[in-house]
């Protein structure tokens, strides 16, 4: 039997405009070419932003600047460690 809260949990996490920040790992930076990282000036402040299903949709500089980027275009970030 599924509870009523259950029900809203699943909800919650299948959301279509549900997004994953978290701080991208040392080896996920040697995939990215030379010129997308140029401009960063601390590479450990790059974050990625991410869909339920796991996709990146963007990486950016800084926490605050990827809970931003992601409200900007109406989604709803959460943290992840």
């Amino acid at each position: 039997m599924t509870t009523d809260l259950e029900h809203q949990a699943a909800k919650l996490f299948t959301a279509k405009d549900l997004v994953y920040v978290r701080q991208i790992a040392d080896e996920e930076l040697s995939g990215l070419p030379d010129e997308a990282l140029e401009a960063v000036n601390d590479r450990t402040s790059l974050f990625v932003v991410a869909n339920g299903e796991g996709q990146q949709l963007a990486i950016v500089e800084g926490r605050d600047a990827a809970f931003a980027a992601a409200r900007a275009y109406e989604m709803q970030p959460m943290s992840v460690h």
